[in-house]
Protein backbone atom coordinates (compact mmCIF):
# COMPACT_ATOMS: atom_id res chain seq x y z
CA UNK A 1 0.00 0.00 0.00
CA UNK A 2 1.27 3.48 -1.09
CA UNK A 3 1.56 5.96 2.08
CA UNK A 4 1.96 9.60 1.63
CA UNK A 5 5.22 10.86 2.52
CA UNK A 6 4.73 14.62 4.13
CA UNK A 7 7.80 17.14 5.28
CA UNK A 8 9.54 15.82 1.90
CA UNK A 9 11.01 19.21 0.98
CA UNK A 10 11.79 20.39 4.15
CA UNK A 11 14.15 17.03 4.42
CA UNK A 12 15.41 17.95 0.87
CA UNK A 13 16.78 21.87 2.18
CA UNK A 14 17.96 20.02 5.48
CA UNK A 15 20.27 17.47 2.85
CA UNK A 16 21.21 20.42 1.47
CA UNK A 17 22.23 22.46 4.15
CA UNK A 18 24.05 19.34 5.42
CA UNK A 19 25.87 18.77 1.76
CA UNK A 20 27.29 22.20 1.86
CA UNK A 21 28.43 21.94 5.54
CA UNK A 22 30.18 18.97 4.10
CA UNK A 23 31.94 20.10 1.55
CA UNK A 24 33.92 22.75 3.44
CA UNK A 25 34.98 20.20 5.96
CA UNK A 26 36.69 21.46 8.72
CA UNK A 27 36.75 25.12 8.89
CA UNK A 28 40.06 25.80 10.59
CA UNK A 29 41.73 24.62 7.12
CA UNK A 30 42.13 26.50 4.65
CA UNK A 31 38.94 26.91 1.98
CA UNK A 32 40.61 25.76 -1.87
CA UNK A 33 40.20 28.46 -4.09
CA UNK A 34 39.41 27.84 -7.92
CA UNK A 35 43.16 28.49 -9.16
CA UNK A 36 44.33 26.12 -6.66
CA UNK A 37 42.27 23.97 -8.39
CA UNK A 38 42.41 24.84 -11.91
CA UNK A 39 46.54 24.63 -10.91
CA UNK A 40 47.57 22.04 -8.96
CA UNK A 41 44.91 19.65 -10.25
CA UNK A 42 44.69 20.30 -13.62
CA UNK A 43 44.24 16.81 -14.68
CA UNK A 44 41.16 16.55 -12.89
CA UNK A 45 40.29 19.88 -14.44
CA UNK A 46 41.30 18.17 -18.03
CA UNK A 47 39.03 15.30 -17.89
CA UNK A 48 35.94 17.33 -16.85
CA UNK A 49 36.64 19.81 -19.50
CA UNK A 50 36.89 16.86 -21.55
CA UNK A 51 33.87 14.54 -20.96
CA UNK A 52 31.47 17.62 -19.89
CA UNK A 53 31.70 18.95 -23.68
CA UNK A 54 33.30 22.72 -22.52
CA UNK A 55 36.45 24.20 -22.70
CA UNK A 56 37.10 25.68 -20.06
CA UNK A 57 39.04 25.74 -17.19
CA UNK A 58 37.66 27.81 -14.63
CA UNK A 59 34.21 26.46 -14.78
CA UNK A 60 36.04 22.84 -14.80
CA UNK A 61 37.83 24.03 -11.54
CA UNK A 62 34.10 25.64 -10.16
CA UNK A 63 32.15 22.45 -11.01
CA UNK A 64 35.25 20.26 -8.86
CA UNK A 65 34.46 22.09 -5.79
CA UNK A 66 31.02 22.07 -6.02
CA UNK A 67 31.41 18.36 -6.47
CA UNK A 68 33.46 17.42 -3.60
CA UNK A 69 36.08 15.83 -6.01
CA UNK A 70 33.54 13.91 -7.55
CA UNK A 71 34.59 13.88 -10.93
CA UNK A 72 31.46 12.57 -12.36
CA UNK A 73 29.21 14.94 -10.67
CA UNK A 74 31.28 17.45 -12.16
CA UNK A 75 31.13 16.67 -15.43
CA UNK A 76 27.44 16.58 -14.85
CA UNK A 77 27.12 19.87 -13.86
CA UNK A 78 29.20 21.10 -16.84
CA UNK A 79 27.04 19.53 -19.18
CA UNK A 80 23.96 21.23 -17.50
CA UNK A 81 25.55 24.57 -17.82
CA UNK A 82 26.81 24.07 -21.19
CA UNK A 83 23.36 23.49 -22.30
CA UNK A 84 22.56 26.79 -21.46
CA UNK A 85 25.06 28.62 -23.50
CA UNK A 86 24.28 30.21 -26.81
CA UNK A 87 25.35 28.39 -30.22
CA UNK A 88 26.65 31.50 -32.65
CA UNK A 89 28.46 29.20 -34.92
CA UNK A 90 31.19 26.05 -35.65
CA UNK A 91 34.91 26.98 -35.74
CA UNK A 92 37.23 25.33 -38.55
CA UNK A 93 38.82 21.92 -37.99
CA UNK A 94 41.46 22.54 -35.77
CA UNK A 95 45.56 21.95 -37.66
CA UNK A 96 47.15 19.71 -35.29
CA UNK A 97 49.85 19.54 -37.48
CA UNK A 98 51.05 22.87 -36.74
CA UNK A 99 50.68 22.24 -32.96
CA UNK A 100 53.04 23.92 -30.37
CA UNK A 101 54.37 20.78 -28.69
CA UNK A 102 54.87 20.49 -24.99
CA UNK A 103 55.33 16.51 -25.09
CA UNK A 104 55.88 14.45 -28.66
CA UNK A 105 56.48 10.87 -28.58
CA UNK A 106 56.78 7.96 -30.65
CA UNK A 107 56.74 4.16 -29.79
CA UNK A 108 57.43 3.04 -33.70
CA UNK A 109 60.85 5.32 -34.93
CA UNK A 110 63.11 6.29 -32.57
CA UNK A 111 64.31 9.49 -34.73
CA UNK A 112 61.85 11.25 -36.09
CA UNK A 113 62.49 15.00 -37.59
CA UNK A 114 61.62 17.47 -35.38
CA UNK A 115 62.68 15.24 -32.49
CA UNK A 116 60.97 13.39 -29.38
CA UNK A 117 60.28 15.62 -26.85
CA UNK A 118 59.65 13.86 -23.97
CA UNK A 119 57.78 17.01 -21.96
CA UNK A 120 56.60 16.38 -18.32
CA UNK A 121 55.45 12.78 -17.35
CA UNK A 122 54.87 10.30 -15.67
CA UNK A 123 56.15 7.54 -17.29
CA UNK A 124 59.58 7.27 -15.85
CA UNK A 125 58.63 7.94 -11.75
CA UNK A 126 59.13 5.51 -9.11
CA UNK A 127 55.55 4.81 -8.34
CA UNK A 128 56.47 6.24 -4.75
CA UNK A 129 54.65 8.39 -2.01
CA UNK A 130 56.34 11.51 -1.63
CA UNK A 131 56.25 12.46 2.06
CA UNK A 132 57.82 16.22 0.75
CA UNK A 133 54.79 16.94 -0.73
CA UNK A 134 52.71 16.11 2.77
CA UNK A 135 55.18 18.41 4.58
CA UNK A 136 55.06 21.51 2.13
CA UNK A 137 58.54 20.91 1.14
CA UNK A 138 60.27 22.89 -1.77
CA UNK A 139 58.96 21.74 -5.49
CA UNK A 140 62.48 21.60 -7.19
CA UNK A 141 62.73 23.60 -10.23
CA UNK A 142 62.45 22.19 -13.64
CA UNK A 143 65.58 23.66 -16.46
CA UNK A 144 64.66 26.62 -18.57
CA UNK A 145 62.19 24.96 -20.91
CA UNK A 146 62.78 24.92 -24.61
CA UNK A 147 60.80 27.43 -26.96
CA UNK A 148 57.98 25.05 -28.27
CA UNK A 149 58.41 24.64 -31.91
CA UNK A 150 56.98 25.58 -34.66
CA UNK A 151 54.79 22.93 -37.20
CA UNK A 152 55.40 19.61 -36.24
CA UNK A 153 54.87 16.45 -38.95
CA UNK A 154 52.71 14.00 -38.06
CA UNK A 155 55.21 10.75 -38.05
CA UNK A 156 52.47 8.73 -39.80
CA UNK A 157 52.86 10.73 -43.07
CA UNK A 158 56.38 8.93 -43.41
CA UNK A 159 54.68 5.90 -43.50
CA UNK A 160 51.72 7.36 -45.58
CA UNK A 161 54.67 8.38 -48.03
CA UNK A 162 55.77 5.06 -48.77
CA UNK A 163 52.52 3.39 -49.15
CA UNK A 164 52.50 1.38 -46.02
CA UNK A 165 49.19 2.67 -44.36
CA UNK A 166 46.36 3.05 -45.12
CA UNK A 167 45.33 6.97 -46.67
CA UNK A 168 42.18 8.34 -45.09
CA UNK A 169 41.56 11.61 -47.67
CA UNK A 170 39.76 14.57 -46.19
CA UNK A 171 36.08 14.93 -46.86
CA UNK A 172 34.13 18.49 -47.21
CA UNK A 173 31.07 16.81 -45.54
CA UNK A 174 30.16 18.35 -42.16
CA UNK A 175 30.07 15.94 -39.67
CA UNK A 176 26.71 15.48 -37.72
CA UNK A 177 27.09 16.85 -34.02
CA UNK A 178 26.03 14.30 -31.17
CA UNK A 179 25.44 17.55 -29.42
CA UNK A 180 22.58 18.42 -31.38
CA UNK A 181 21.60 15.38 -33.15
CA UNK A 182 20.84 12.08 -31.32
CA UNK A 183 22.81 8.87 -31.79
CA UNK A 184 21.30 6.57 -34.51
CA UNK A 185 23.21 3.05 -35.06
CA UNK A 186 25.01 1.80 -37.20
CA UNK A 187 26.80 5.38 -37.23
CA UNK A 188 29.83 7.05 -38.93
CA UNK A 189 33.34 7.27 -37.72
CA UNK A 190 33.13 11.27 -36.67
CA UNK A 191 30.06 10.43 -34.57
CA UNK A 192 32.00 7.80 -33.02
CA UNK A 193 34.75 9.85 -32.73
CA UNK A 194 32.92 12.37 -30.75
CA UNK A 195 31.18 9.21 -28.73
CA UNK A 196 34.06 8.32 -27.71
CA UNK A 197 35.89 11.51 -26.75
CA UNK A 198 33.76 12.53 -24.28
CA UNK A 199 32.94 9.14 -22.76
CA UNK A 200 33.62 8.44 -19.27
CA UNK A 201 37.22 7.19 -19.32
CA UNK A 202 37.35 4.25 -17.01
CA UNK A 203 35.02 2.71 -19.23
CA UNK A 204 36.88 3.59 -22.45
CA UNK A 205 39.92 2.31 -20.93
CA UNK A 206 38.49 -1.07 -19.98
CA UNK A 207 37.37 -1.40 -23.83
CA UNK A 208 40.81 -0.28 -25.03
CA UNK A 209 42.54 -2.99 -22.58
CA UNK A 210 40.12 -5.59 -23.53
CA UNK A 211 41.41 -5.32 -27.02
CA UNK A 212 44.94 -5.62 -26.06
CA UNK A 213 43.94 -8.67 -23.87
CA UNK A 214 43.17 -10.11 -27.28
CA UNK A 215 39.41 -9.55 -27.51
CA UNK A 216 39.66 -7.73 -31.24
CA UNK A 217 42.42 -9.25 -32.44
CA UNK A 218 43.81 -5.97 -32.43
CA UNK A 219 47.53 -5.15 -31.69
CA UNK A 220 48.89 -2.06 -31.14
CA UNK A 221 51.51 0.87 -31.77
CA UNK A 222 51.94 4.37 -30.44
CA UNK A 223 52.67 5.60 -33.57
CA UNK A 224 52.81 9.18 -32.19
CA UNK A 225 51.36 11.18 -28.85
CA UNK A 226 51.40 14.49 -28.89
CA UNK A 227 49.79 17.07 -26.76
CA UNK A 228 50.09 21.10 -26.79
CA UNK A 229 48.04 24.07 -28.00
CA UNK A 230 46.24 25.07 -31.41
CA UNK A 231 44.61 27.42 -32.37
CA UNK A 232 40.35 27.66 -32.92
CA UNK A 233 39.92 29.54 -35.65
CA UNK A 234 36.15 30.49 -37.07
CA UNK A 235 35.10 31.87 -40.32
CA UNK A 236 33.48 35.12 -39.91
CA UNK A 237 31.01 36.10 -42.82
CA UNK A 238 31.58 39.97 -42.45
CA UNK A 239 35.20 39.39 -42.86
CA UNK A 240 35.46 36.71 -45.13
CA UNK A 241 37.92 34.78 -43.83
CA UNK A 242 38.62 33.02 -40.89
CA UNK A 243 40.54 34.58 -37.50
CA UNK A 244 41.91 33.06 -34.59
CA UNK A 245 39.33 33.21 -31.88
CA UNK A 246 41.89 31.56 -28.92
CA UNK A 247 43.87 28.95 -27.99
CA UNK A 248 43.02 25.14 -26.45
CA UNK A 249 45.06 22.81 -25.22
CA UNK A 250 44.75 19.05 -26.70
CA UNK A 251 46.10 15.60 -26.81
CA UNK A 252 46.15 13.80 -29.87
CA UNK A 253 47.39 9.82 -30.32
CA UNK A 254 47.68 7.77 -33.36
CA UNK A 255 47.72 4.36 -33.10
CA UNK A 256 49.30 1.87 -35.95
CA UNK A 257 48.06 -1.21 -36.11
CA UNK A 258 48.36 -4.62 -38.31
CA UNK A 259 45.99 -5.15 -41.11
CA UNK A 260 46.32 -8.16 -43.45
CA UNK A 261 44.55 -6.66 -46.50
CA UNK A 262 41.44 -7.59 -48.60
CA UNK A 263 40.36 -7.94 -51.48
CA UNK A 264 40.51 -4.17 -52.64
CA UNK A 265 43.17 -3.09 -49.84
CA UNK A 266 46.99 -5.05 -50.03
CA UNK A 267 48.49 -5.58 -46.71
CA UNK A 268 49.59 -2.35 -44.87
CA UNK A 269 48.68 -0.66 -41.48
CA UNK A 270 45.96 1.10 -40.50
CA UNK A 271 44.97 3.97 -37.51
CA UNK A 272 43.30 4.61 -34.52
CA UNK A 273 42.96 7.85 -33.71
CA UNK A 274 42.07 9.39 -30.50
CA UNK A 275 41.89 13.28 -30.06
CA UNK A 276 40.74 14.65 -26.00
CA UNK A 277 40.40 18.26 -24.51
CA UNK A 278 43.56 19.21 -22.73
CA UNK A 279 46.23 16.84 -21.02
CA UNK A 280 44.72 13.45 -21.22
CA UNK A 281 47.29 10.90 -22.24
CA UNK A 282 45.10 7.37 -21.49
CA UNK A 283 42.18 8.73 -22.70
CA UNK A 284 43.26 9.79 -26.10
CA UNK A 285 45.47 6.48 -26.41
CA UNK A 286 42.36 4.17 -25.13
CA UNK A 287 39.78 6.15 -27.23
CA UNK A 288 42.64 5.16 -30.17
CA UNK A 289 42.13 1.25 -29.45
CA UNK A 290 38.70 1.63 -29.54
CA UNK A 291 38.34 3.52 -32.15
CA UNK A 292 40.36 0.68 -33.98
CA UNK A 293 38.75 -2.11 -33.25
CA UNK A 294 35.40 -0.37 -34.23
CA UNK A 295 36.27 -0.10 -37.51
CA UNK A 296 36.18 -4.16 -38.45
CA UNK A 297 33.61 -3.56 -40.88
CA UNK A 298 34.90 -0.80 -42.88
CA UNK A 299 38.68 -2.39 -43.32
CA UNK A 300 36.22 -5.80 -44.29
CA UNK A 301 38.12 -7.87 -41.24
CA UNK A 302 35.69 -10.35 -39.36
CA UNK A 303 33.94 -9.82 -35.92
CA UNK A 304 34.79 -11.72 -33.70
CA UNK A 305 32.42 -11.03 -31.33
CA UNK A 306 34.89 -8.99 -29.13
CA UNK A 307 32.87 -6.29 -26.58
CA UNK A 308 35.18 -3.42 -27.98
CA UNK A 309 33.93 -4.48 -31.99
CA UNK A 310 29.95 -3.99 -30.70
CA UNK A 311 29.30 -0.46 -31.88
CA UNK A 312 25.84 0.18 -29.73
CA UNK A 313 27.18 -1.68 -26.60
CA UNK A 314 29.97 0.53 -26.56
CA UNK A 315 28.94 3.91 -27.79
CA UNK A 316 25.60 3.31 -25.82
CA UNK A 317 27.75 2.20 -22.55
CA UNK A 318 30.45 5.22 -22.30
CA UNK A 319 28.43 8.24 -21.53
CA UNK A 320 29.29 8.85 -18.00
CA UNK A 321 26.38 11.18 -17.32
CA UNK A 322 23.54 8.49 -19.11
CA UNK A 323 24.81 5.51 -16.79
CA UNK A 324 25.37 7.42 -13.57
CA UNK A 325 21.99 8.56 -14.18
CA UNK A 326 19.98 5.25 -14.89
CA UNK A 327 22.07 3.69 -12.05
CA UNK A 328 21.61 6.50 -8.85
CA UNK A 329 17.61 7.13 -10.09
CA UNK A 330 16.86 3.34 -8.27
CA UNK A 331 18.25 4.70 -4.82
CA UNK A 332 15.48 7.48 -5.20
CA UNK A 333 11.63 6.66 -4.35
CA UNK A 334 10.39 2.93 -5.72
CA UNK A 335 7.44 2.87 -3.24
CA UNK A 336 4.59 2.20 -5.69
CA UNK A 337 6.53 -0.47 -8.15
CA UNK A 338 7.97 -1.82 -5.09
CA UNK A 339 4.73 -2.70 -3.19
CA UNK A 340 3.34 -4.10 -6.79
CA UNK A 341 6.01 -6.82 -7.13
CA UNK A 342 6.07 -7.47 -3.32
CA UNK A 343 2.27 -8.38 -4.16
CA UNK A 344 2.96 -10.33 -6.85
CA UNK A 345 5.77 -12.34 -4.73
CA UNK A 346 3.63 -13.34 -2.01
CA UNK A 347 0.66 -14.38 -4.47
CA UNK A 348 3.46 -16.42 -5.85
CA UNK A 349 4.25 -18.14 -2.65
CA UNK A 350 0.49 -18.51 -1.26
CA UNK A 351 -0.27 -19.94 -5.04
CA UNK A 352 2.78 -22.50 -4.43
CA UNK A 353 2.30 -23.23 -0.71
CA UNK A 354 -1.33 -24.33 -1.50
CA UNK A 355 -0.01 -26.70 -4.23
CA UNK A 356 2.15 -28.18 -2.02
CA UNK A 357 0.62 -28.42 1.13
CA UNK A 358 -0.06 -31.98 2.19
CA UNK A 359 -3.69 -33.31 1.94
CA UNK A 360 -6.11 -33.46 4.76
CA UNK A 361 -6.68 -36.47 6.32
CA UNK A 362 -10.75 -37.78 7.41
CA UNK A 363 -11.32 -40.29 10.27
Amino acid sequence: MYVAVKGGEKAIDNAHAWLAEERRGNTSVDELTLPQIREQLSLSVNRVMAEGSLYDPDLAALAIKQARGDLIEAIFLIRAYRTTLPRFGYSNPVDTGSMACDRRISATFKDVPGGQILGPTFDYTHRLLDFKLAADGEVPSAPTAVPRQGPIPHITEFLKHEGLIQDEPATDEAPSDLTREPMEFPTGRPMRLQSLTRGDEGFVLGMAYSTQRGYARNHAFVGELRIGSVVVEMEIPELGFAIGIGEIEVTECETVNQFKGSKAEPPQFTRGYGLVFGLSERKSIAMALVDRALRWEELGEDNLGAPAQDEEFVLSHADNIQAAGFLEHIKLPHYVDFQSELELVRKLRHEVAARTAPPEEFE
